[in-house]
């Protein structure tokens, strides 16, 4: 019987590609998203195309509502940065997109579906190359939660079961992990990468999660498939 694992999908780039690197290694697939009072829902309709492009064996959408608490510019009002240039992003500063707590959060709730599931396995696409300086995306974190899941559950208590924290995309570049999924045959046209995309689900071409798409395909020698409604991103 095939091993279960919970993929944290954002409808990005990264969390698909990790999916379909946990459907290459034979386990059956649970997707999980959220709707956590983000700037848009254009990502959620992409994760569950992605979910079902994939074969996976569930997609639950989550409703929680971190506006409450804003403090980013993905659920506040406050502007999403957008740069010419990649260089123009400062690289020692936590951008304003970090939601705070935002990976912890989700991680507690695949570790709930996981203990339900008896899922030994979370796989969550965070990566330390092309890093985005957020906290929550450190290996040390990742470590230091999935030791504490393993403390917090039951089925990890009893031994039923012993969770891992899967981040088979660590140590690849955005260009990397564009090659592994082309070569699993991910569909990267499915996929939003955008902080602000218009009602049309358009990407901007200038936020700083659009610059690592444009970067990635670009270095990866794969056209892009995104459709930007500046006129002048595509080519930037």
């Amino acid at each position: 019987m095939p091993d279960k694992a919970i993929i944290l999908s954002s409808g990005g780039i990264d969390s698909t590609t990790a999916m379909a690197i946990a459907k290459s290694e034979g386990k059956d697939i649970y997707s999980l998203s959220f709707r956590y009072g983000q700037r848009h829902s254009i990502e959620l309709e992409a994760a569950v195309k992605i979910a079902k492009s994939l074969g996976a064996k569930a997609h639950k959408i989550i409703d929680i509502d971190l506006r409450q608490f804003g403090g980013s510019a993905l659920t506040d009002d406050i502007p999403v940065p957008k740069h010419d240039i990649l260089e123009d992003i400062k690289k020692d500063d936590i951008p304003i997109t970090y939601v705070p707590a935002r990976n912890t959060i989700f991680l507690s709730y695949a570790m709930a579906w996981a203990e339900i599931l008896k899922a030994s396995f979370i796989y969550i696409g965070v990566t330390a190359v092309d890093y985005s300086g957020y906290p929550d995306c450190r290996p040390k974190f990742i470590k230091a939660f999935e030791k504490m899941a393993n403390l917090a559950t039951k089925t990890g208590i009893k031994k039923e079961t012993i969770l891992k924290i899967e981040t088979p995309l660590i140590h690849l570049s955005k260009a990397g992990i564009i090659k592994t999924g082309i070569q699993l045959g991910v569909d990267y046209s499915l996929t939003i990468s955008c902080y602000d995309p218009d009602e049309k689900g358009s990407s901007c071409g200038f936020c700083d999660s659009c610059l690592h798409r444009k970067k990635g395909f670009a270095e990866a020698g794969v056209k892009d498939p995104t459709p930007y409604y500046t006129a002048d991103s595509a080519s930037a």
